[in-house]
C-alpha cells in the first residue's frame, strides 16, 4: 500500500512544481538565516544590544542551520558512497535541505 502510495504521489502533474518551489523557498530561508547569523555576529562584536524579542528568531535561526548541517553531513557521506562528488551534494543538500537527500538516494535515473 505504501509503494502505491509514493507512487500515486510522485506521479502526480504538481509534484516537480512542488518540489521545485520547496528548494527555492529552503535556499532563501537558509541564505537569510545565515546573514541574519552574520549580522548579530557583527552586532555583539561592536557592542549592539538587541531586543529580547528577537531570541525566538535566533532559535529558530539556529535550528535550521543546524539540522540543514546535519543533513549536509549525510549527504557527503552518502554521495562518497556512491563514488559521487560529495562536496557538490553536500552544498545542495544544505541549501535545499531534506529533499537534496531525496534526491541523492534516488539517484539520476530516477531509480532506487
Amino acid at each position: 500500500m505504501e509503494g502505491k502510495l509514493k507512487a500515486a504521489f510522485e506521479e502526480n502533474p504538481f509534484f516537480p512544481l512542488i518540489t521545485n518551489f520547496i528548494k527555492v523557498l529552503s535556499t532563501i530561508f537558509i541564505s537569510s538565516a545565515i546573514l541574519w547569523e552574520l549580522a548579530n555576529l557583527y552586532g555583539r562584536l561592536n557592542g549592539w544590544d538587541f531586543s529580547n524579542q528577537l531570541n525566538w528568531i535566533f532559535l529558530l535561526d539556529r535550528f535550521a542551520l543546524i539540522s540543514h548541517g546535519i543533513e549536509a553531513i549525510i549527504a557527503a557521506y552518502y554521495a562518497r558512497l556512491k563514488n559521487l562528488n560529495p562536496y557538490q551534494y553536500s552544498i545542495y543538500t544544505f541549501f535545499v535541505g531534506t529533499l537534496g537527500l531525496l534526491e541523492l538516494k534516488k539517484g539520476q535515473q530516477g531509480q532506487e
